[in-house]
C-alpha cells in the first residue's frame, strides 16, 4: 500500500498567514499554493511563514503590508493552515538552541576563511526591533544545511518565539507583538488550508 500524506501520526498546530485576498481565494480554490519566502533576512530562514495560533497578528501583518507602496497586498486577508511540524528545528527547545549556536560558530569560521564580514541583524527606522535579520537567517540556513548533510531526513520546519514591539506596560518583560512564528520548509507539512471563522456565541469556546 502506498503511503499517503496523512499516514503518519502527527504533531498538529494551527497557523495563520497574512497576504492578499486574491492569494487566499486561489489557495482555498486549490489553484495555487502559498509560496516560500527566500529573502536573505527571513527570521527563521527560507520557507512558508505562519503565525502560530495568532489570527490577529496575521491580520496586523497583512494590513501593514497593504500600506507599503511596493507591496502586492492590496486587499488584506488571512488564511489558516493545519500544520504538522514534523522534524522541527524548535528554537524554543534548549537542545536546538545549542545546535543553532554551534551553527553560528561554523558560519563565523566560513566567513573568516573567506575574509568576509558576517551578515548583521539591523533595525528599521525608529523601531528598536531587529526586523532585518540577515545574521539569524544565515545561521538558521547553516543549521539546516549541516543537518541535511548529517541526516537522511532534513528539517521539515523551524519554530521560534519573538519579543517584538513596545512594552506592554511600564517596565514590562512582555511586548505588544510577542508571537511564535513557524517556517515550513517541507510543503507536505501543510495538511490543509481553511478560511478562519468566528465563534458561535451559542456555545462555549472549547
Amino acid at each position: 500500500m502506498k503511503e499517503s500524506l496523512y499516514s503518519r501520526r502527527s504533531n498538529l498546530v494551527v497557523g495563520f498567514h497574512g497576504c492578499d485576498k486574491s492569494v487566499v481565494d486561489a489557495v482555498i480554490a486549490g489553484k495555487t499554493e502559498l509560496l516560500a519566502s527566500a529573502n536573505d533576512y527571513d527570521w527563521l530562514g527560507n520557507g512558508i511563514y505562519f503565525w502560530e495560533n495568532n489570527e490577529d497578528r496575521a491580520w496586523q501583518w497583512a494590513k501593514q503590508l497593504s500600506t507599503r507602496k511596493s507591496s502586492s497586498v492590496k486587499e488584506p486577508a488571512v488564511i489558516g493552515a493545519i500544520i504538522d511540524l514534523g522534524y522541527c528545528l524548535d528554537l524554543t527547545d534548549s537542545f536546538y538552541l545549542q545546535e543553532l549556536k554551534t551553527s553560528y560558530s561554523v558560519l563565523k569560521e566560513l566567513y573568516a576563511d573567506a575574509n568576509m564580514p558576517l551578515p548583521r541583524n539591523e533595525t528599521i527606522g525608529k523601531s528598536s526591533d531587529l526586523l532585518i535579520r540577515k545574521l539569524d537567517c544565515a545561521v538558521v540556513q547553516t543549521a539546516r544545511r549541516i543537518n541535511a548533510k548529517a541526516n537522511q531526513h532534513p528539517y521539515d520546519s523551524v519554530k521560534g518565539v519573538f519579543w517584538e514591539g513596545q512594552e506592554l506596560y511600564p517596565n514590562a518583560g512582555f511586548r505588544e507583538k510577542n508571537h511564535i512564528q513557524i517556517c515550513v520548509c517541507n510543503p507536505n507539512c501543510i495538511k490543509g488550508y481553511f478560511l478562519p471563522r468566528g465563534i458561535n456565541p451559542d456555545y462555549p469556546n472549547p
